[in-house]
C-alpha cells in the first residue's frame, strides 16, 4: 500500500474513529491505502515490523495523550530503519505546541486540527512529487456537508468485537479551560437524515454498542430527539447507546423518550467536574446546579439510564474539603459510577493561565497530570490517585454494589440500605489509605483477595457486624453469576439452599449488568 494509516489504541476494543474519517475522505487514493490498528500494550518494534511489511511511501499516525510515548519510540524506529519513509502526524496531542515535542521533530509533517480533507490533499501532493511548503500544515475546519462519513470503514470484525464510534456533531459551545473541546468552535451538525441512514446501515450489519463522541449530545433538541426516537424504535436486547450530555439541559421532550428505554440500553456520561461555583467560574465553566441535581434525580428515579458522572480533582482554587463536599453531594445523587479524574494539562488548553496564582505544577510526561497546587500537596494528590483507582475497583466495578455503602454507614445495625451520616469521601479515603498499607499497590489485586480485604476492613477496622458484611459481600459475589462460597465468609453465612439471585441479561456490559440486576427498571 502507498499509504498506511495507523494508531495505538488504549485497548483492543477501541477503534480509531478519526483515522476512519481520513480513510473515507481519501477519494481516488482510497484504493491505495490501508488502516492498521494496534494498542499501547504492543511493542513498538513489532508495530514497526507490521507497518514496514506494507512497504508504504507514507505512514499517517494518530497521536493522542495515551499513546504519545509509544508513538514517539515507533517514529524513531521507523526513521532509523527507513529514512526516506514519509511520516505524517495528526491528532490532538500534536495539534498544539509542536515545536516543543520530540515526536514532531522526528516526523516529516504534522497536520494540526481536523485533518479529514487536508490529509488527502497532502498525500496527493507527496505521491505526485510535490512537497508541502511547511512542515506544520494547519487544517481549516471542514464543513460536514463536504465530508464522506466513515461508517463503511468499520469492518464486520470491528462491528463484532470493537466499540463503534459515531458522531452527530463536532465542537462545544462551552469554554471550560481544562478541555480541548472548548477550542472547537463553532458546533457543527451532520445533516440528521444523512446521519440516520448511516446509523441504520450499522444496525443492519449487527452493531450493538454505539458510542456517540459528541461533546454535548443534548445541545440541539431536534437532533437529539430525532436520534433517540430512531434508536428507541429499533432497539434490540443487547444494544447499548452511550452519550455525553450536558447535565443541566434535559427538557421534557427528551425526558419522556429517555424514560421509555429498557434497562441496559442507555449510558449517559455526565461531566460535572466541580460543585464549587467559585472554582467553576475560575475555569469558565457554566453550570446550573439546581437543574443538574433535578435532572440526575429524574434519571435515577424514573429511568433505567446508567449514569457515569465525572469529577476532577486538582482544579485551580479547589482544595481537599471543597472536593470532598462535592463528592459527597454527588454520592447522594446516586449515579451508578463516579469517575474521579485527576486534572491534566492538555496541550493548547488555557488552564495554564492559573499556574502562577495557584501554584499549579504538572508532570512533564503524558498524561501531564497535576502534581501539586497551592492548596494541595504532592502527598495528598498521591493519596487521591490511589483513592481514584480503588474507587474504580470497588465502587464503580459493579462487584460491590451492596457492600460499598457500608464503608460510610454509621449505624451498627445497618442496611436499609446503609443509611449513614458519615462522609462518603472521608470514609472511602480512610479505606483507601488502609488498603494501600496492606497491599502496597493499586493494580493486580484479584477480586477474591479484594473481597477478603474489604471484609477485614469493614469488620476489624470499622467494627461492623460480620454477618451483615458477609451477606452483602455474598450477594454482590453471586450477582456476577458465581456460586462458589468464599471460605472466609462461610462462618458468617446461613447454611441451606441458595435463595434466588437476580441477574441481568448477559448481553449487557458487565459493569452495567451487575447494577441492572438490583436496580428497578
Amino acid at each position: 500500500m502507498d499509504i498506511v494509516l495507523a494508531t495505538l489504541n488504549a485497548k483492543y476494543i477501541h477503534s480509531a474513529f478519526g483515522l476512519r474519517y481520513l480513510l473515507a475522505n481519501l477519494g481516488p487514493l482510497r484504493c491505495r491505502a490501508r488502516l492498521l490498528e494496534f494498542d499501547i500494550n504492543q511493542r513498538p518494534l513489532d508495530i514497526a515490523e507490521a507497518l514496514l511489511a506494507e512497504r508504504p511511501a507514507i505512514i499517517g499516525l494518530g497521536v493522542y495523550i495515551w499513546n504519545v510515548a509509544q508513538t514517539t519510540e515507533l517514529v524513531a524506529i521507523l526513521k532509523r530503519l527507513q529514512p526516506d519513509l514519509t511520516i505524517i502526524l495528526g491528532g490532538p496531542e500534536v495539534s498544539y505546541e509542536t515545536d516543543q515535542q520530540l515526536i514532531c521533530h522526528r516526523a516529516d509533517y504534522i497536520i494540526t486540527g481536523e485533518a479529514d480533507l487536508t490529509f488527502a490533499e497532502s498525500c496527493a501532493a507527496l505521491l505526485a512529487g510535490r512537497r508541502p511548503p511547511t512542515k506544520v500544515i494547519p487544517s481549516p475546519i471542514p464543513d460536514f456537508a463536504s465530508l464522506a462519513l466513515p461508517y463503511n470503514e468499520y469492518t464486520n470484525q470491528d462491528i463484532a468485537h470493537r466499540i463503534v464510534y459515531v458522531e452527530a456533531s463536532r465542537g462545544c459551545p462551552f469554554s471550560c479551560e481544562f478541555c480541548l473541546s472548548s477550542l472547537d468552535i463553532p458546533v457543527r451538525q451532520v445533516e440528521t437524515t444523512r446521519f440516520l441512514v448511516q446509523l441504520q446501515k450499522l444496525l443492519d450489519r449487527g452493531a450493538r454498542h454505539l458510542k456517540f463522541v459528541d461533546r454535548t449530545f443534548n445541545l440541539s433538541l431536534p437532533t437529539s430527539q430525532a436520534i433517540l426516537e430512531f434508536l428507541l424504535e429499533r432497539h434490540q436486547p443487547g444494544h447499548l447507546y452511550h452519550f455525553e450530555i450536558v447535565p443541566d439541559r434535559l427538557p421534557e421532550q427528551l425526558k419522556s423518550i429517555i424514560a421509555k428505554f429498557p434497562p441496559g440500553a442507555l449510558q449517559f456520561e455526565v461531566g460535572i467536574q466541580t460543585f464549587n461555583p467559585e472554582v467553576a467560574s475560575l475555569i469558565s465553566r457554566r453550570q446550573n446546579y439546581r437543574r443538574l441535581e433535578e435532572n440526575l434525580a429524574f434519571l435515577r428515579e424514573h429511568t433505567s439510564v446508567h449514569v457515569h458522572a465525572d469529577l476532577i480533582f486538582g482544579l485551580p482554587g479547589e482544595g481537599l474539603e471543597s472536593f470532598a463536599a462535592g463528592f459527597d453531594r454527588l454520592v447522594r445523587l446516586g449515579p451508578e459510577e463516579i469517575q474521579v479524574g485527576i486534572l491534566k494539562r492538555l496541550r493548547g488548553t488555557p488552564i495554564v493561565r492559573h499556574d502562577s496564582e495557584w501554584g499549579m505544577i504538572y508532570s512533564p510526561l503524558a498524561p501531564y497530570e497535576i502534581l501539586q497546587t497551592r492548596l494541595i500537596s504532592f502527598e495528598v494528590l498521591q493519596q487521591l490517585r490511589r483513592f481514584a483507582r480503588y474507587w474504580d475497583l470497588v465502587a464503580n466495578s459493579g462487584n460491590f454494589v451492596e457492600t460499598t455503602p457500608l464503608i460510610w454507614a454509621s449505624a451498627a445495625d445497618m442496611p436499609a440500605h446503609a443509611q449513614g451520616q458519615e462522609s462518603p469521601f472521608h470514609s472511602f479515603l480512610r479505606f483507601s489509605d488502609w488498603l494501600f498499607a496492606q497491599v502496597g499497590r493499586t493494580d493486580g489485586i484479584a477480586l477474591f483477595r479484594l473481597m477478603e480485604l474489604v471484609f477485614q476492613f469493614l469488620t476489624r477496622v470499622r467494627g461492623l457486624p460480620p454477618h451483615i458484611v458477609a451477606n452483602c459481600l455474598w450477594s454482590d459475589y453471586r450477582r456476577g453469576g458465581r456460586k462458589d462460597k468464599p471460605s472466609f465468609l462461610c462462618p458468617h453465612l446461613p447454611d441451606g439452599p441458595l435463595p434466588p439471585q437476580a441477574t441481568a441479561a448477559p448481553s449487557i456490559p458487565k459493569r452495567q449488568a451487575r447494577r441492572t440486576a438490583v436496580r428497578p427498571g
